[in-house]
């Protein structure tokens, strides 16, 4: 099914439109309205649909919060603190990551020491960089140094297949 838009439409009437369509196709009688440029409303939800909803959205990401999990619990093992580690958009955001984890996470990958007994962020930003490809047979993590903190860098989003190999390269 294509949702015909207009061009001057504002991306919220885009996104409640192509919600909406979804919505029917599943076979919930419940629409989606623009509740302004950015935001979209959904109008009041039976609680079977809810029931239903719930459901959908649990099979559509399950393979993503499955490897999220595992990824969680795994550098849970090896002591590497990733609060911010969640599911957006379809992808596994690892977000910040102290230096002395990153440091740890680039050795489970494969890297050598940065050197310094407390190593400087850009160098821990470079190891991490180039060992994550490295280390997972593939990949890219995008890593970059906190401007208000220079002792955490910030790890990127990756896919849930990327993070299955990341979960294979520190299992072994």
């Amino acid at each position: 099914m294509t949702v015909m838009t207009s061009a001057a439409s504002p991306p919220g009437d885009t996104a409640a439109a192509e919600l909406s369509a979804a919505l029917r196709e599943a076979g919930l009688q419940v629409g989606a309205t623009s509740g302004g440029e950015e935001h979209v409303q959904l109008e009041r939800l039976e609680a079977d649909d809810a029931r239903q909803l719930a459901r959908l959205i649990r099979t559509g990401t399950k393979r993503t919060l499955k490897a999220a999990r595992a990824l969680r619990e795994i550098c849970e093992a090896y002591r590497i603190d990733l609060p911010e580690l969640r599911v957006r958009q379809g992808r596994i955001t690892l977000g910040a990551c102290r230096l002395d984890d990153a440091v740890r996470l680039a050795r489970l990958l494969g890297a050598s020491s940065p050197g310094a007994d407390i190593p400087e962020a850009t160098a821990v930003r470079d190891l991490l960089a180039q060992a994550f490809p490295a280390g997972t047979g593939g990949g890219a993590l995008r890593v970059s140094v906190r401007e208000d903190d220079p002792d955490v860098v910030e790890l990127g989003a990756v896919d849930a297949r990327t993070a299955r190999r990341l979960i294979g390269a520190l299992r072994f």
